[in-house]
């Protein structure tokens, strides 16, 4: 199988492909451009690439923002639309950066970006695989009370609706709700709407 083989079976396995995918397979970054100006792979982004025939998901849009910036957390409405626990449709991904990280310009597509900080922005975040990369996401107990911290950028109603999809899904124990009420410190908020959905 020539390098170029490889290369194109990379992108079709994974869907979005990066420099560093090659050098791990000890690949020149090189073939990504040139394969692109041959028409054999799509260029997403600034050093992403995709093969025509790879199959994209539902959540392609979140493997393109990880895989520009891997220390991104995805959170509130693209955090709820990837657990399911919203109707809300998000033409943005959402994604939190810790207080002081720069906020990212050459992005693959439109993000709305919110700094949080301590533990605020580092508990509750877990690694999934999207599209062969792998996608820092917020639990679904951590992502409703950020709903309700951050309630003036995504409105009141949005974080009422995650906490009863919350409930009926059973996506974590009520206790995690509690939980990271106090890490993102809305506990006096939560508290009244928590007990009336349970």
């Amino acid at each position: 199988m020539t390098k170029t083989d490889q290369v194109l079976q990379i992108a079709r396995q994974q869907g979005v492909v990066r420099a560093r995918d090659l050098k791990e397979k000890d690949l020149p970054p090189r073939y990504l451009s040139r394969l692109a100006d041959r028409g054999k792979l799509r260029r997403e982004g600034r050093g992403l690439y995709r093969h025509p025939d790879a199959p994209l998901t539902e959540h392609h849009s979140l493997a393109l923002v990880a895989s520009r910036y891997p220390s991104a957390v995805v959170c509130l409405l693209s955090a709820l639309q990837f657990h399911d626990l919203t109707t809300q449709m998000s033409r943005r991904v959402w994604v939190a950066r810790e207080k002081g990280d720069w906020t990212p310009e050459a992005s693959p597509t439109r993000l709305e970006v919110v700094h949080m900080s301590g533990d605020s922005f580092t508990e509750g975040a877990k690694q999934y695989e999207v599209e062969g990369i792998p996608v820092k996401v917020f639990s679904p107990a951590k992502t409703v009370a950020d709903c309700f911290k951050f309630r003036g950028k995504v409105g009141l109603s949005v974080a009422i609706e995650a906490l009863r999809d919350y409930v009926r899904s059973s996506a974590d124990p009520i206790e995690e709700l509690y939980r990271f009420a106090e890490v993102c410190r809305v506990q006096t908020v939560m508290r009244p709407y928590i007990e009336a959905t349970v």
